[in-house]
Order: structure tokens, then C-alpha cells, then sequence
């Protein structure tokens, strides 16, 4: 997506591949361009690998509705695309496991074959691990059995036997009810905290200046907010009152 996180096209071009970008952010109205992103993907050539932001868009916040993601779901499987989940924030848009891992399991129930890269370094905090799963959902036995082959070979090339230890660590937690239980209840309270930021920040802002709209700073999700702020303004508050941007 245009933007996206900034290592994604570094990722992709090393690996050989021609990267292209679809619409996502429209800054006018601080929200999804979902027309744009729809062409676009419509456009894209059959076969094309399409990487989406399973939830909590990283770095506008941005997700698509349900509504939405039904019609991106629709030109993927008519044009025969092949999406990509990037699920590094699961827990961190709503707080429910369940609710941020609804697309990838929409595109499953709507029967088209994916990819999905989650990570645990944010929300089990093992960013230091590197720690995470890849996941294919495919068409028929034959097709796991290759893509299961090839994934070992390309992964006996690059670590032959990866460290153990994040694993363990995401293993105990998942397994044990007690342990699941807490690292759920700290997710809600993360996923809480966020919320009342972007609250407290959305007020301040409706105080200071109501004729404004600042209804996108609650509507964002996750982490990250696209402000709208103009690089000079963030130079501004940098400078005058030490607040420092990304």
C-alpha cells in the first residue's frame, strides 16, 4: 500500500521481486482512498501478490470496514491475486484476538488461497526474538505438500535450525489456560490504553479548535496515526515545545 511500512519494499525488492504500489491513504479526507485501492487492484496483473495489513495499518491506522474488505476479498479472487498478510499487530486494534484476525480468516472462508506472516514480537513482547509463524491456506493437499517443500529448502539455506527460544516462550503462554488468559487481559489493557489516548488527544484538539474535524484521530486504529500535521508544523512542534514526531 502507498504508504506501508518502510521495510516492506526493501524485503520484496531483495527477494527479486518488481514491487508496485496501490492507492490507501487519502490525505485530504485523513482516510482510506477505497476507490483508489480498488482500481488499483484491479489493475493489478493476475497472479500478482497483493500485501495487506491484516489490521492497525502501519503507519496510517487505517483499516478498511468489513463492507470493504468484502469488496477487496471479491477482486482478489475474480482477478486471481494472491494476497499477503502482514499480522503484526493482532490484539492491538480492538484488544480481541478474535476481531483483528477477522480478515485473514474472511479471504479463508471465502476460499482463497493466502499467505500470512504473523508475528508475536509486538504483542508478546519478543520484539528481541524475532518470533512469528508462516501460514499458507491452500486449494488441495498436493499444493501444502510443495509449498511445505520449498519452504524447507529455502529455509535450510538461510538459518538451517533457527533459535529456540521465542519459540518456547509463545508455545507456554498458548498452551497453558492461565498463562493465555493473562496475556489476553494484557492486550485489552494495551489495546485500552491506546484507545484513551487517541480519546484524551481527540478532545484536546475539539477543545482548542472545534471548528475542526477530528473525528480520524478515534477512527484510526493501532500504533500509528497519520496527523495530517505538514513537516513544517511537526518542525514546529519539535523546535517550540520539544514534541517530537515520526
Amino acid at each position: 500500500s502507498n504508504p506501508t511500512w518502510a521495510n516492506h519494499k526493501n524485503i520484496f525488492e531483495d527477494a527479486g521481486m518488481k514491487v508496485e504500489e496501490y492507492r490507501y491513504w487519502n490525505p485530504s479526507s485523513k482516510s482510506l482512498d477505497i476507490s483508489g485501492m480498488l482500481d488499483d487492484l484491479r489493475n493489478a496483473p493476475e497472479g500478482s501478490i497483493i500485501l495487506l495489513h491484516a489490521c492497525a495499518h502501519n503507519p496510517t491506522g487505517v483499516d478498511p470496514t468489513s463492507h470493504q474488505w468484502h469488496q477487496v476479498a471479491q477482486i482478489v479472487r475474480e482477478n486471481k491475486l494472491l494476497p499477503f498478510f502482514d499480522v503484526a499487530y493482532q490484539g492491538f486494534a480492538t484488544g480481541d484476538l478474535d476481531r483483528d484476525a477477522y480478515v485473514p480468516r474472511l479471504f479463508k472462508d471465502m476460499n482463497i488461497e493466502l499467505v500470512a506472516a504473523q508475528s508475536f514480537a509486538k504483542n508478546l513482547g519478543l520484539y528481541s526474538e524475532r518470533i512469528g509463524t508462516l501460514q499458507f491456506f491452500l486449494a488441495d493437499g498436493e499444493t501444502a505438500s510443495r509449498v511445505q517443500s520449498q519452504c524447507k529448502r529455502i529455509g535450510r539455506a538461510i538459518y538451517s535450525n533457527p533459535p529456540a527460544h521465542g519459540a518456547r516462550v509463545v508455545a507456554e503462554v498458548l498452551l497453558d489456560e492461565q498463562l493465555r488468559n493473562e496475556w489476553e487481559r494484557e492486550i485489552k489493557t494495551m489495546a485500552s490504553r491506546i484507545l484513551e489516548v487517541r480519546s484524551a488527544l481527540s478532545k484536546c484538539l475539539y477543545d482548542l479548535a472545534p471548528e475542526g474535524d477530528w473525528n480520524y484521530i478515534t477512527e484510526q486504529k493501532g500504533m500509528f496515526t497519520y496527523t495530517g500535521l505538514t513537516e513544517k508544523q511537526v518542525g514546529y512542534l519539535r523546535d517550540h515545545y520539544h514534541v517530537d514526531m515520526i
